[in-house]
């Protein structure tokens, strides 16, 4: 029976195989160019002890391997090798299970490597751009699934495929939903408001109150430069916007232009200047409230924080809370995009685009998907090219793919004085629009917001600020990632929340953690019940947009500046 299997070779020759991959493998380590993003590292030393225990780890699985396949298709615990197509097919799924094997030793090759914990970050991510890359489905030739497909749709599959490459290329991005199934302000942020203000950087929406009444002190959403608001109002749903208006908050966002060239010089003071004091501002005149309440999201958190210290250092308090969602104010931490920073890349970007540029947002959106690359790139190669597949739609990966760019000289700022120097939480180190700035400053309530799988701001970076901010705080973290974690709508009853009830904020997010309860579904309603706490009292809903001249209705929701493509 033996000789009738596709792998019938002798022990003696499979022994030979073993040997030379190995080896090659080895060498390709070895050799291993981390890409043009990264400085060249240094030789690598591998740990001799952890080499012998990997390779007979290697040669023991590959034996099993080759006991296994000899009864038949071997099983593959991989989504990407699950259909019955792989499994049907005794060499594609021998191919994918050996192709499991070398990515793992690939992978246990970085982590013998004698460094220090920022080198081998580096060479996992690089070690894991090629394991993605190279797996047997990304490649015609090797994945059953779509040979098959090919075969009963006579071609039509590959034909399909080959439209869809030639439209991604035209669209200059890959496509990760239906975008023609979309339109900002139909279909995707259509919660009913009106445009109350612009200036170069932003424009100001005002949303019609839901309710009858209204909570005296207004919310001012600040969401990340680097995307577009509506990830806050992607349809009626799951909208936190239009969640936040139901609860009776009269609540303002700040949507930021898409730059252009016209833009290029811009610097982080002016986003915190023009932009969200400017925003601070406009919402106080326009409700005649004394302070307002206010909301940051990722890098909106971070130019809020800075805007807060700026306003603190100049004697202003026109902010009563502080919500912070995945935001990073302490970078000692910054999780995988640490791998992308250090002084020459820094130094690099300066020289490029310092003193004026655009940081183009396709680039921007490539390095976040690539942190993920078989979610976000190579899931969608494979459906879209190999299979002729259109990807179903789906309005998070829509907004995903709607970039933005950033000035140059705000970007390069931005790393060089957070993620590479950590200023921001070093007492007067920093000055931010002529003030120096001093977190222990900020003593208003603040929420803090972290979510457990979040791959972009880590939970405890996010936890991070509990340390930082010396006002009274509430921290809780939700279940999911970046996104998927903050866009919970309590109507769905998915996912969980954690929080602690006797209000301590040990230095770790593990020690607050030992005392943390879960609690079931969104963690909306908490906040919620929080914001109304520092909201005042309730007054009659206003029943136009905006006030006087400067902040008269200038356009429907969601506005122009916000339809700006990169």
């Amino acid at each position: 029976m033996h000789s009738e299997s596709p792998w019938a070779a002798s022990a003696q020759q499979f022994q030979q195989i073993l040997g030379q991959s190995w080896t090659q493998a080895l060498q390709a380590f070895q050799k291993l160019n981390l890409g043009t993003q990264l400085p060249a590292a240094p030789p690598l030393a591998l740990s001799q002890t952890k080499l012998q225990a990997l390779q007979q780890q290697y040669l023991q699985e590959a034996q099993a391997l080759w006991a296994q396949g000899l009864q038949g298709a071997p099983e593959v615990q991989d989504r990407r090798f699950c259909s019955a197509d792989w499994a049907g097919n005794p060499v594609a799924a021998f191919a994918a299970a050996v192709y499991l094997l070398n990515a793992r030793t690939l992978m246990g090759l970085a982590e013998a490597v004698e460094a220090d914990e920022k080198t081998r970050s580096r060479i996992r991510f690089g070690v894991e751009q090629w394991v993605a890359a190279m797996a047997p489905s990304n490649f015609l030739a090797f994945n059953a699934e779509a040979q098959k497909k090919a075969m009963e749709t006579r071609g039509e599959s590959l034909a399909k495929g080959m439209q869809n490459l030639l439209h991604d290329i035209g669209q200059g991005h890959v496509s990760m939903t239906d975008e023609s199934l979309f339109e900002v302000g139909r279909n995707v942020a259509s919660t009913e408001g009106a445009v109350v203000y612009e200036n170069a950087l932003f424009q100001l929406l005002e949303y019609k109150p839901l309710t009858a009444k209204v909570y005296e002190r207004p919310l001012l959403l600040v969401p990340p430069c680097i995307n577009k608001f509506y990830v806050l109002d992607l349809q009626p749903e799951n909208s936190f916007i239009r969640y936040a208006v139901e609860q009776g908050q009269r609540s303002f966002v700040v949507s930021w232009r898409n730059p252009d060239d016209s833009l290029a010089h811009k610097t982080w003071d002016d986003y915190v200047q023009d932009g969200v004091i400017a925003a601070i501002e406009g919402v106080q005149r326009i409700t005649g409230a004394d302070q307002i309440n206010t909301l940051g999201f990722c890098v909106g958190g971070t130019i809020l924080s800075n805007a807060l210290a700026v306003l603190a250092a100049r004697g202003q308090e026109p902010v009563a809370s502080a919500t912070f969602l995945t935001t990073l104010i302490d970078f000692s931490d910054s999780g995988i995009l640490d791998v992308f920073i250090d002084e020459a890349s820094v130094k690099f970007r300066e020289m490029q685009m310092g003193k004026g540029g655009l940081m183009r947002g396709q680039d921007l959106a490539s390095t976040f998907s690539f942190l993920r690359p078989n979610d976000l790139v190579w899931n969608y190669v494979v459906g879209n090219y190999l299979k002729g597949e259109t990807p179903p739609p789906f309005d998070l990966l829509y907004w995903n793919s709607d970039s933005t760019n950033l000035p140059g000289p705000f970007y390069v700022w931005y790393l060089r004085n957070f993620y590479l120097e950590n200023n921001l939480v070093k007492p007067g180190r920093l000055s931010v629009c002529g003030q120096k700035m001093d977190l222990r400053h900020l003593t208003l309530p603040v929420y803090i917001y972290g979510s457990r799988e979040d791959h972009i701001v880590p939970v405890h970076a996010a936890y991070a600020s509990t340390q930082v901010l010396p006002g009274k705080k509430r921290f809780v973290m939700g279940a999911s990632g970046h996104i998927a974690g903050v866009i919970n709508p309590p109507a769905k009853g998915r996912r969980s929340h954690w929080m602690r009830a006797d209000g301590k904020f040990p230095a770790t997010l593990a020690a607050w953690l030992q005392a943390a309860t879960e609690h079931p579904g969104s963690w909306w309603p908490d906040w919620s019940a929080w914001l109304a706490g520092h909201a005042g009292k309730q007054i009659a809903a206003p029943k136009a947009y905006g006030k006087g001249p400067k902040y008269k209705a200038i356009e429907p929701a969601p506005g122009r500046y916000v339809k700006q493509r990169a």
